[in-house]
């Protein structure tokens, strides 16, 4: 199996339908190198491609909230392209520079206290059950 990108020239027409609709959708020149990997795998790409659609459309989050959402758990998850693709969405979407500082310091802070949870082994407070 290649291990190279997949780029548009080098496209199954499957494929290019799919980069057709993420350049369509963010309005960008090129898909960027995430999808040209999931590319690899024409189902994988086409299915990931439609639940992010899916998922990041607004809804009963706003687009910014969402890609802060995205952006804290890719830090948790330690991805590092995930933290730069969405670091750069939620920017272009409006995080300013404070905005983020407060995001790293909720996102570490949980990662703190869930641990802590985790080892002390904290039974859920009744109140917390309703």
């Amino acid at each position: 199996m290649s291990t190279a990108p997949i780029d548009y020239a080098d496209a199954s027409a499957d494929v290019r339908a799919v980069y057709d609709d993420i350049k369509k959708t963010r309005n960008v020149p090129d898909v960027n190198n995430f999808w040209k990997y999931l590319a690899r795998d024409p189902a994988t790409l086409r299915r990931t491609w439609e639940s992010i659609k899916e998922v990041m459309a607004p809804g009963a989050l706003d687009p910014l909230t969402k890609e802060m959402v995205y952006l804290a758990v890719s830090v948790t998850n330690g991805c590092a392209y995930c933290i730069a693709s969405h670091t750069a969405a939620a920017r272009k979407a409006g995080m300013t520079d404070a905005m983020f500082g407060e995001l790293m310091a909720v996102t570490g802070m949980a990662n703190e206290t869930n641990r802590l949870a985790n080892g002390y082994r904290v039974p859920v407070d009744v109140a917390f059950s309703k």
